[in-house]
């Protein structure tokens, strides 16, 4: 039996290319569905699959903005505004470590400068770094 861990239950909702595409668009703005498929490249199958799981899954709820024709579109849950945070981590890796030259992406904090995301304690709020970490449980598979 494989290790329960919050990272692959993480994974199950959010793991998969296209979920997350999507959540980058909404977070972005992007609302409506032929924009996000522009956006994203996905195909509207995919799309209409990946969409209906995430909302399923309460990261997304739809919002009628026109009754006719019925059209809809995407907003963020609490959970799915909780996911920026991991967008943003996902992305500065990215920036740094795949996507050569400039990052396609860039926020501005409310402070005016330059967002550079980073990990701290919520107890000392000093920044997060793998050496000054200890497990104290892990789960073992039966």
């Amino acid at each position: 039996m494989p290790r329960e861990c919050s990272i692959a239950n993480a994974l199950a909702v959010v793991g998969e290319r296209w979920s997350l595409l999507a959540m980058r668009e909404i977070t972005l703005g992007v609302r409506r569905f032929d924009q996000i498929a522009r956006n994203t490249g996905a195909s509207r199958d995919i799309l209409t699959a990946r969409l209906r799981k995430l909302e399923e899954l309460g990261l997304l709820e739809r919002e009628l903005y026109e009754e006719h024709p019925p059209r809809h579109e995407y907003v963020l849950t609490e959970a799915g505004q909780a996911l920026h945070t991991v967008l943003l981590s996902l992305m500065d890796w990215g920036d740094r470590y795949v996507t050569p030259g400039e990052p396609p992406t860039v926020w501005r904090h409310s402070c005016g400068e330059t967002l550079e995301p980073v990990m701290v304690c919520a107890h000392c709020r000093e920044p997060v770094r793998q050496e000054d970490m200890a497990v104290i449980r892990v789960h073992q598979p039966q």
